[in-house]
């Protein structure tokens, strides 16, 4: 009875490491795969300097975000928020605006400890988001503290081309960056919102 019990303990506190390196170490995101990732995507917008976000296929990378307050590099944006999409990224949910673009761009990101929106609800209305395409760099300003912004999973008004208002048509380019509210997986969102102040051709 006893060596069962040792045998049980010992399955416990190694399942209990490997959530624990899941969770705490291991970055939902390969940073040498997203690098690899990103530099492919430039050398394809040196190709094709017209690329139209809006044709890409799920899966595809079609932008790259930024967030100077962050000060930690780019992240690739892919078409669709599926789990496979969020391990490569932040993924822009299908049916949104594409960057730039008259309505709501919105995208989705992990948090935990090392997600691309690991440090969101750090951010306050004035801060910028930077989006990146093979044409144009987009500038959005936040318009919301993202820390006060908490809802559920299933309150898809925050992807409306213009949040809370479906009655009003869009006249302005508008961002949503969503993310779970707690570390891990959760059914509650943390939520921020921008608008476009900028745009650079390139």
């Amino acid at each position: 009875m006893v060596s069962v019990g040792v045998l049980v303990l010992v399955v416990a506190l190694g399942a209990l490491g490997w959530s624990s390196y899941e969770l705490l170490a291991k970055p939902p995101v390969d940073p040498q795969a997203s690098a690899a990732e990103v530099a492919q995507l430039r050398e394809r917008w040196r190709s094709e300097p017209d690329a139209d976000p809006a044709a890409a296929l799920p899966g595809e990378p079609v932008a790259l975000l930024r967030v100077p307050a962050w000060g930690d590099g780019e992240h690739l944006v892919v078409a669709g928020t599926d789990a496979a999409s969020l391990t490569r990224g932040v993924g822009w949910y299908a049916g949104t605006a594409a960057p730039g673009q008259v309505g709501n761009f919105a995208v989705a990101g992990v948090r935990g400890l090392h997600g691309p929106f690991a440090r969101l609800t750090e951010l306050a209305a004035g801060d910028e988001v930077i989006v990146e395409t093979a044409s144009a760099v987009y500038t959005y300003a936040l318009t919301n503290n993202p820390v006060e912004l908490t809802v559920t999973d299933t309150d898809t008004w925050v992807l409306q081309p213009v949040p809370a208002q479906p009655e009003v048509r869009p006249s302005q380019a508008l961002l949503t960056l969503t993310t779970s509210q707690d570390l891990f997986r959760s059914d509650t969102r943390t939520v921020a919102f921008g608008a476009l102040v900028s745009t650079q051709s390139k």
